[in-house]
């Protein structure tokens, strides 16, 4: 693995700007920015810094040369080095309540969604009526809070992830929004800009039911499991609206059972998932979505670690 590669994977894991990274490393700003860049190659010392401090963060002393392994290598070594993740969510009311507000603040920026960071957390955990914003995009953010507080439940308590988790969760962030909250959708839906053929709707049912048994199996690669699965749900696209956000909740409670942590798709990566998500769905090459859900994984574990 490249030297770009591992100080990217350590920003990622820390949220740490270049400046913290410089100072860490003890040499200055425009070196590690050179560094970053591919501009530029550590000499020796600096380089046991690097491979040190990478090793400390992922627990990983020898990543593999291929970038998305050495992804899967990390996120497999966190899963297992750490205790149940959902006790940590329910333990730490601070990484609970940061996961819910990140997770619902770009859940539904990515739908659209015009609250900001602050704003939203205003409305989670202060109940507060924004007057500037609109009652649906107040109404989303607290109905998210509700379903991912439903999703952690479900994991708490080693619930098994059936067709009535997936339903239950789109009445909760549909709820007094549409009228069909927690059905499948009785018509054909087009994926906007997309060149991708969903479900026939009298086909819905089954393919769902096809899905939770998917879901279900084991698999020696998780990250490429959860792949596949949110793929084929966003193309069987089950419900007339908020596939996006039950999709992503899915994977969070996919990723958790199996004690990964949540993959968190920032709004502002938005083209880039979809792009990865469409290739995935119109030629089965799913490794750039592998290698977005790797990232988004990561900055899951950014905030819960």
């Amino acid at each position: 693995m490249e030297v770009k590669q591992k100080l990217a994977i350590i920003l990622s894991l820390t949220g740490w700007t270049q400046e913290r990274l410089a100072q860490e490393l003890h040499v200055s700003f425009a070196t590690v920015n050179s560094w970053v860049g591919g501009k530029s190659v550590p000499r020796r010392g600096a380089q046991e810094r690097i491979d040190s401090l990478f090793a400390s963060l992922t627990g990983v002393f020898q990543p593999a040369e291929d970038t998305l392994q050495a992804k899967k290598d990390i996120i497999f070594q966190k899963s297992l080095a750490n205790e149940r993740l959902i006790d940590r969510i329910f333990s730490r009311q601070d990484l609970h309540d940061q996961l819910v507000l990140s997770f619902t603040y770009h859940t539904n920026g990515i739908e659209g969604s015009t609250l900001s960071e602050p704003e939203t957390a205003a409305v989670l955990f202060h109940n507060s009526a924004l007057p500037n914003k609109t009652l649906t995009e107040q109404l989303e953010a607290k109905n998210h809070q509700v379903a991912i507080e439903y999703a952690f439940e479900v994991i708490k308590r080693e619930q098994q992830i059936s067709e009535q988790t997936i339903l239950k969760l789109h009445g909760m962030l549909m709820n007094g929004i549409r009228e069909d909250a927690g059905r499948y959708r009785t018509h054909g839906v087009r994926i906007v800009g997309a060149n991708v053929p969903t479900a026939n709707p009298l086909k819905v049912s089954e393919r769902m039911v096809e899905l939770v048994r998917w879901i279900d199996r084991s698999h020696a690669d998780p990250i490429a499991h959860v792949a596949r699965i949110h793929a084929a749900f966003e193309q069987i696209h089950p419900f007339s609206d908020g596939n996006g956000r039950v999709g992503r909740l899915l994977m969070l409670l996919m990723l958790l059972d199996r004690n990964i942590a949540p993959a968190i798709v920032k709004q502002k990566k938005k083209q880039v998932y979809y792009r990865a998500l469409q290739r995935a769905q119109q030629t089965e090459d799913f490794q750039l979505l592998e290698e977005f859900l790797s990232d988004a994984i990561l900055e899951g574990y950014r905030i819960l670690l």
